[in-house]
């Protein structure tokens, strides 16, 4: 394996959700003016939970907390995800790309979790 992260920029999960906070600022940029504070915010908020959560739950110094933020990030990534549909539902954009790049996260993000609680579980059974 690579060297320790550092910081939790220096997990490539939390890059990959960084840009979806960013590309999710792009999308909307051209939303209904009335969506403003509709689905542009929701879409927003949840989107920027992901990283937000990420990285709160770096710093955690159990891997108890660290694996309750991570499935934080998860359902934050799958409100996400609805908000994503129900956008190209509406008419109002083409998701695709941004759905590519929310499912490349969620795997990452399912990896890291399951590494984590991998790693309880081999701390707690007596074989180890």
């Amino acid at each position: 394996m690579g060297q320790a992260a550092r910081s939790f920029q220096d997990l490539i999960v939390w890059q990959k959700a960084h840009k979806l906070v960013l590309l999710a600022y792009e999308l909307t940029k051209n939303f209904p003016q009335s969506e403003t504070y509709g689905l542009v915010s929701q879409l927003r908020r949840a989107a920027v939970s992901v990283p937000a959560n990420i990285a709160e739950g770096f710093r955690k110094s159990g891997r108890p907390d660290k694996v309750r933020y991570l499935n934080i990030a998860q359902a934050s990534l799958e409100e996400t995800r609805y908000y994503l549909i129900l956008a190209h539902d509406l008419g109002y954009s083409d998701t695709k790309g941004f759905m590519v790049l929310l499912e490349e996260v969620s795997k990452l993000l399912d990896a890291y979790s399951r590494s984590i609680r991998t790693s309880i579980s081999r701390r707690l059974s007596p074989d180890s």
